[in-house]
């Protein structure tokens, strides 16, 4: 099943229940997934698209909520949370620091590296293999621990 059938059945289900929150983003979803195909040369989109989308949407609404708190609108960041949350479920099974942790030094052995110098060469590694998996922020802030 795709990620645009199961959108449309998730909004159903959320009109259904009338929760809004659900709705709202189940529909952004919906929006970029078209903007996606429209935008040139994309027939289908692939499975790495749809998750570079969904991450991408997850960032703006997690930046949001930060802005929200920044001014005391506390109610406004919820609700960009809450469809973060929403957005996150469409996403592959997220790893823990642990195991993030255990796939970077492999990585890192694989690379050969040995000082921040080549935090380059492992980011490039790891972007390949983890995205999806992890959010690249957390991967660089590991990568960096590791090498020290």
């Amino acid at each position: 099943m795709s990620l645009e059938s199961k959108i449309m059945e998730q909004l159903k289900e959320a009109m259904k229940s009338k929760d809004s929150i659900a709705l709202d983003a189940l529909r952004a979803i919906k929006s970029e997934i078209l903007l996606l195909k429209t935008s040139g040369s994309h027939a289908e989109i692939t499975a790495e698209q749809e998750i570079a989308m969904l991450q991408k949407m997850i960032k703006q609404r997690k930046e949001a909520a930060e802005q929200f708190l920044a001014n005391k609108r506390e109610e406004l960041a919820n609700k960009e949370l809450a469809q973060a949350d929403v957005i996150q479920k469409f996403l592959p099974a997220q790893l823990s620091i642990e195991e993030l942790e255990t796939k970077l030094k492999e990585i890192i052995q694989q690379v050969g590296a040995e000082s921040a110098k080549d935090m380059g060469k492992v980011m490039g590694m790891a972007g390949k293999l983890l995205s999806g998996k992890a959010e690249g922020k957390t991967i660089a802030d590991t990568v960096k621990k590791l090498l020290g």
